[in-house]
């Protein structure tokens, strides 16, 4: 898989400002990445995905986003967002959805997981209404995944239904992550079989094998750790390159022994995190495969990991912005991998309550207390 990226390298940076200006990735570009399979990574095994594990899919996201931010965002996206759903929905939801993956026949799906909708009980499924956000890769997508919560009971589930039943919103215009088509969409009393829903906090997956035994929000934890250790990658070495180019001219700051510890600093912070990623996901890997579920100090440190990883890229591309001088502000890789990572940081998954609610856990302030998606519940 790793090679099979690294093949399309040049083509994806290529058309990385053009698909910047469209506001989603470009038509050869999502073709050829499609094509090697990035999406089947994520889907299980059994339905014939290629089931990666965690550390696969980190390594896998990590090498996109390293070639460009907008690229790995757009596809790990999907992969998560498509796998899960292939993971959780049962028997014929999954056989409708996911005929033959492996010779790609297979939905593909794109929409977004906080917020719920409504959904109100009839006969065999509910009426669904809402406005969800952020719907990243919908350009590329068949099928839409939201959250809902049902009426009366209140209880928190995910559906799938064809793209063609809601209301796009084009209306993604940021200042980073610009060829995400993170879109809006929205519909209004829709039918959507029981058999298309699954209960939003479920680790008890219908496909596919240990990975899935950890939810939603921790499988999305994953695919985000590695895109921010891939843009990080890429904004040192881009750092590098530059300083390779500007030394030895007039008032080079990148000769100054100030720019050389900062690198170096910069650095250590980089492999320091990506050192904790790969061991806490080796150590969940290890749970998981006894056939145990992660505890709840597990489920903690998969958020932490994900937060100190998140900002840690973020002061590194502040690192890189500082010395790259007018070079981060003028059009190229540098100023385009810097407002993606500016616009990534801002995913709740990395926001400030999910931080404040790893301390609560590790400080021994609720000690009793478990992971519901986000939300540390006593």
């Amino acid at each position: 898989m790793l090679e099979r990226i690294d093949a399309l390298g040049e083509s994806i940076e290529a058309d990385a400002e053009a698909a910047d200006t469209l506001g989603r990735l470009t038509a050869d570009v999502a073709k050829s990445l499609l094509g090697t399979g990035i999406v089947r990574a994520g889907l299980p095994e059994n339905l014939g995905g290629y089931e990666f594990s965690p550390r696969q899919l980190i390594r896998t996201i990590e090498r996109l986003s390293y070639h460009d931010a907008a690229a790995g965002w757009t596809m790990m996206a999907l992969q998560m967002i498509t796998g899960t759903t292939a993971a959780y929905l049962g028997a014929a939801a999954a056989a409708e959805l996911f005929p033959d993956v492996a010779s790609g026949d297979h939905a593909l799906l794109s929409g977004h997981g906080t917020r719920p909708g409504r959904a109100v009980p009839v006969d065999g499924g509910y009426l669904v209404s809402g406005e969800w956000q952020f719907a990243s890769g919908m350009a590329l997508a068949t099928h839409i995944h939201s959250a809902i919560q049902v009426e009366d009971t209140g209880e928190p589930r995910i559906l799938a239904m064809p793209k063609s039943q809601v209301t796009l919103v084009d209306n993604w215009d940021v200042l980073g992550l610009r060829a995400t088509s993170s879109i809006d969409y929205h519909c209004t009393d829709v039918y959507v079989p029981q058999t298309h829903t699954y209960r939003a906090t479920t680790m008890d997956p219908a496909n596919g094998g240990a990975i899935y035994r950890i939810g939603i929000v921790n499988m999305s934890a994953i695919v985000h750790s590695g895109w921010a250790l891939g843009v990080g990658r890429r904004l040192l070495d881009e750092l590098k390159l530059y300083a390779s180019k500007k030394s030895g001219t007039f008032h080079a700051a990148v000769d100054t022994a100030q720019f050389h510890a900062e690198y170096a600093t910069a650095e250590a912070r980089l492999r320091a995190a990506r050192a904790w990623v790969l061991q806490a996901w080796q150590e969940n890997e290890e749970t998981l495969a006894a056939g145990e579920l992660l505890s709840t100090e597990q489920e903690t440190l998969i958020r932490l990991v994900l937060n100190h990883t998140t900002w840690t890229v973020h002061d590194v591309g502040q690192t890189v912005h500082r010395w790259a001088a007018t070079t981060a502000i003028r059009r190229g890789p540098i100023d385009r991998f810097l407002r993606d990572l500016a616009t990534g940081t801002q995913h709740i998954t990395s926001g400030p309550i999910v931080l404040q609610n790893c301390g609560k856990w590790l400080s021994g302030a609720q000690p009793e207390a478990h992971w519901e998606f986000l939300d540390l519940v006593d």
